[in-house]
């Protein structure tokens, strides 16, 4: 193993964003839950089930392109709604109404609180330059550059595959590893070559599919036997602990 705490073999990267790189996890959770509950509301009435931004959001919406995460939710609770289109405003109650309206309140949380890496991250990535391995950031939002940018470390990465890119590709999104098989292509690594580091258990899923050289869990929330189990090879509540060899 590596001072990076990784298997020799690996010569690159690949980094979700949300919860891995930043705390803005928390922030997606708070916005899908006064997303949803403002439409279940309106639906059901004040008796309404609320979204649960720790259950819900881990089993439905984390790691999933947003139009994915209103489906799989919506699913969950046996509502069907049409599709719309990618342009349909927030108001609009179709998947993808939903979908702009979560955006939208995301966008606000940020621009009102910031966005904050977490340190240990921001010192293991510039380890792993030091090191000379090769660095992408893979990510379902579309507002991963807006987040890099606002959290100050975009420099940091040579590649950015996110909901932008994977549209305009029209690549899949988490579970399936097309994001991340596409951040490892423009890398010019090959899957085995290349580490995942998520903490997503739909990120975990995309990493062992994708048959990528280690995929590295990110316990935040306390979930370390689910990101075992869906295909982490190591799990740390920070990626310091690589550093530190105490994975």
């Amino acid at each position: 193993m590596t001072s990076l705490g990784l298997p020799d073999s690996i010569r690159a990267c690949l980094f979700d964003l949300d919860g891995v790189l930043t705390r803005t996890a928390t922030v997606h959770a708070a916005a899908w839950k006064e997303m949803f509950d403002g439409f279940l509301r309106s639906r059901e009435g004040p008796g309404f089930r609320p979204f649960d931004p720790v259950a819900d959001y881990d089993r439905y919406v984390d790691g999933l392109p947003r139009a994915d995460g209103v489906r799989s939710f919506l699913a969950s609770r046996g509502i069907e709604l049409p599709e719309g289109e990618p342009g349909d405003p927030p108001e609009k109650d179709t998947v993808n109404g939903l979908g702009t309206r979560k955006n939208e309140l995301v966008l606000r949380r940020i621009r009102e609180q910031g966005v904050e890496a977490y340190e240990g991250s921001v010192r293991y990535v510039r380890a792993a330059r030091e090191a000379g391995l090769r660095r992408a950031v893979v990510s379902s939002s579309a507002n991963c550059r807006d987040v890099l940018v606002a959290a100050g470390i975009e420099d940091l990465f040579e590649v950015r595959i996110d909901g932008v890119v994977a549209a305009e590709r029209k690549l899949p999104g988490k579970p399936r590893p097309d994001t991340f098989l596409a951040a490892a292509h423009d890398l010019g690594v090959d899957a085995g070559s290349a580490a995942v580091f998520e903490d997503a258990l739909a990120g975990m899923e995309a990493g062992r599919a994708g048959s990528f050289g280690y995929v590295v869990g990110v316990d935040r929330v306390g979930q370390a036997e689910e990101l075992r189990a869906h295909g982490a090879d190591v799990v740390v509540t920070g990626l310091e602990r690589l550093l530190e060899g105490t994975a």
